[in-house]
Formats: structure tokens, sequence, C-alpha cells
């Protein structure tokens, strides 16, 4: 088979990889150091003062959240589970240390980086942008060059982080640092990578029983642990607590006006599992931003309402006009998951400032907030996006996109292994 591209990685993948590894176990040598701050030493804080043990279980809904999750809601794709679950967990690991070292460079003491349950939080939190991105360009990119797009993008993710907060801009569920900077990154990588071949769609760019099936278990994992993802960072007491109920209703309201409108567009009112799979989250990314306000319930609510209703519109309407107008192939569906739903957050953000549903939250910041985190990973996202069009990186031809077997041992399915089966005892039978 004649293709422009190599996609042999056995020695490609492997110097990357290792490469990378020892360049962050050296600067993790060189910066990072367990946290001593505390004041009277570890052996005399009480169960009740260690923020690190408090707040561990939410750190690990998050970490959930961040392998199973996500990686088991890209499985919908019939002949690309392994590299979803896969590819999924590579990015992770790489990235949340190599976002340890991104945020933590923003802040150090004393030159060092001093490791807690919120850096940690925080950096499963930057690795998180790179998984949105990630969505918009599944099936079409090598495991190389998502290494390549983690490195780029944390590292940009944490300068806009640091900007947000150099602007008090509110957004403790990052409906805008992490859902729409991440959506519009990867849409922007998606645009510049675009293939003509694809435009009529593929094949294998399609789901089958069982993969749409494990896809919902992703969902399932992101539902109920989101509450926990808005809340984590959330000033504790009263904040934190608003950020779990409003997270909680959100997501409540988003699944009924999901399951609703995709009966209403769909053939003889029957459900779409791709809006099931996805518009019944919107709810979680789009409160993000107003999540620790004093909104009341009924509030996120209608938060919850809203990103409901155009998520569906988003993947039911938009999504074909972004690959036919805009050619922007987006195999996830980002754009109405996280990008539209994070926009709404942002929004919601703005209007909840206008009432003074937080002290020390302005208006114009927030506004300042959404357009600097879309801005920014747009233009992030067009210049990773022409680094990774390079033609060395080991990314498919476009025959052999949204298939496993091009970079996986993948076992041979039960019809294929009767044929295999079969094939060999002629041969037996021609050569004795």
């Amino acid at each position: 088979m004649s293709s422009p591209f190599a996609t042999n990685m056995r020695f490609k993948f492997p110097a990357l990889a290792i490469s990378l590894q020892i360049i962050l176990i050296i600067l993790f040598g060189i910066f990072v150091r367990y946290d001593t701050n505390h004041e009277h030493g570890h052996e005399n804080i009480t169960a009740e003062d260690d923020t690190f043990i408090t707040l561990y279980p939410l750190f690990q809904d998050v970490h959930v959240m961040i392998f199973v999750g996500f990686g088991f809601l890209m499985t919908f794709l019939k002949r690309y589970g392994f590299s979803s679950i896969g590819i999924n967990m590579l990015i992770a690991a790489f990235g949340l240390q190599w976002g340890t070292l991104m945020q933590g460079f923003w802040h150090l003491h004393n030159g060092k980086i001093n490791i807690d349950i919120l850096k940690m939080i925080n950096a499963d939190f930057s690795t998180a942008t790179v998984l949105i991105s990630f969505g918009a360009v599944l099936g079409k990119t090598s495991p190389i060059q998502m290494l390549i797009m983690t490195i780029i993008e944390i590292a940009v993710f944490a300068c806009n982080e640091h900007l947000l907060s150099f602007l008090e801009v509110s957004d403790i569920g990052a409906s805008m640092a992490i859902h729409a900077f991440g959506a519009y990154f990867g849409l922007a990588v998606a645009r510049v990578l675009y293939r003509p071949a694809l435009t009529n769609g593929h094949e294998n760019e399609g789901s089958v029983y069982h993969s749409d099936l494990f896809a919902m278990i992703g969902t399932l994992f992101l539902w109920m642990f989101w509450p926990s993802f808005n809340s984590a960072i959330a000033e504790p007491g009263e904040h934190q607590e608003r950020a779990i109920v409003n997270t909680y209703f959100s997501l409540a309201a988003s699944v009924l006006t999901a399951y609703a409108f995709s009966s209403l567009f769909e053939h003889k009112g029957k459900l779409d599992m791709v809006h099931i799979q996805n518009a019944t989250l919107a709810g979680g990314v789009a409160v993000g931003t107003c999540a620790d306000m004093n909104i009341n319930p009924f509030g996120a609510m209608i938060i919850g309402f809203t990103a409901g209703i155009i998520s569906t519109i988003g993947f039911k309407f938009l999504t074909p006009i972004l690959a036919s107008k805009l050619k922007i192939q987006d195999t996830c569906g980002v754009h109405n998951l996280h990008g539209l739903p994070g926009v709404l957050g942002g929004l919601a953000g703005i209007i909840a400032a206008v009432m003074g549903a937080k002290e020390n939250v302005s208006a114009a910041m927030q506004s300042a907030g959404l357009a600097s985190s879309i801005g920014i990973a747009v233009s992030g996202g067009l210049i990773t996006g022409f680094i990774l069009k390079l033609p060395f990186w080991g990314q498919p031809p476009d025959q052999n996109c949204y298939d496993d077997s091009i970079y996986w041992e993948v076992p041979l399915e039960e019809g294929e292994q009767e044929n295999h089966y079969e094939e060999g005892r002629n041969k037996i039978k021609i050569e004795s």
C-alpha cells in the first residue's frame, strides 16, 4: 500500500516517549519538591486540618473522569476503541506530569514547585484540555502527533490560565479555561489538518451497538463525577457546597432536555445515542463558570436546560455545517459538548457578575476572560495544526483513518478467525 506518510512508529515513537520521560524526570529533579509549608510539621496536623487528605476524594473523582470518563466516551467508533482509550491514557499520563511543570513555573516558591493536592488536581485539569481537543481530531492522528500536541497545548493553556488569574476572572469549573479553550484549540487543529478525501465520510467513521454502549459508560462516569470536577478547587465551605449543588441540578436538567430535543429532531421521535452520550453532559460544562456563585438551584437548572438544547441542536445541525462549509471535521462533536456550552458558561458568568452573584467579580473581566480563552485557543491551535501537518509524525493515510490496526496489534474478530483457520487448513492440504 502506497502512502504519503510513514506510519511505522517502531523507532520514532519509543525515542520520543522515552526522551520526554527522561526530560520530565530531570526537570522534576531540579524543580519539584513535596509541599513542606505546614507550619508545625506533618505529624501534628489532624485529619480535619489536612487539606491534602480532605481533597483527595475529589481528586480521585477528577482522576476517574480523566482516565475512564473521557477514554470510554470516545469509544463510539466501531474500529477505534483501542486508540480511544489507549491514546487517552497516554496523553493523560504525560500531560499530568507536563502540566505540573507548566502551571508550577508560574507559582514558584524559592525556585521550586511545591506539590500539594491542588496542584495535582490542576495538573489533571490541564490534561483535560488536551483530551477535549483530542476528540476533534480522533481517528486522524498518530500517537506521536498527540504527544506533540500535548506539549504545545498545555504550555499555551498554562499561559492563558495565568492570564485569567491576573485578570481575576472567576471560572471555578473552567467553562472558559478548559472546555471552551480545549474545544476551539482542537477545532483549529482540525481545520488545518482537514482531509478532503474524508469530506463524504469514511467506512469506519461510525458506531456499532457495542461501541455505543461502551461510550455510554464514559458518559455515566463523567455525569456522576462532574460535581467534583466543578467544586474541587473551590473555596472550602459555602462556595464549594454551592458548586456541588449547582452542578448536580444543572446536569439533571440537561438530561431531560437532551432526551426531549433528541426525540423531537429524530425520525419518528426516536432517540439518537450520540445526543444522549454527549448533550446530557452539557449542563456540567455550562454551569462551570458560575458553579460557586449564588445563582440558586433554579438558576443552575436554567443553565442546564439551555445547554441541553444548544448541544443537541449543535449535534443535529451545526456539525454538518462545520464540515461542509468551514472544513472542520470534528469527529466527537467537541464543539457541541464543550465549545458551545463553554461559551454559554462564560456568558452565564458575565450575567451572574452583573447580578452580583459573587463578590469582587467584574463583568468586564469575565468578558475579557471568555475572549482571551477563545482567541488564544484558536491562535495556538492553528500554529499547532501546521506543526502537526508536517509529514513525518506517523499520521495515518486517508484509507486507514479510524482504524486501530495501523497502530495496534488487533486480535482477529470471530468471522476473521474462522476465515484465517480455513485458509490455514487449505494451505496444509495443498502442501500435503
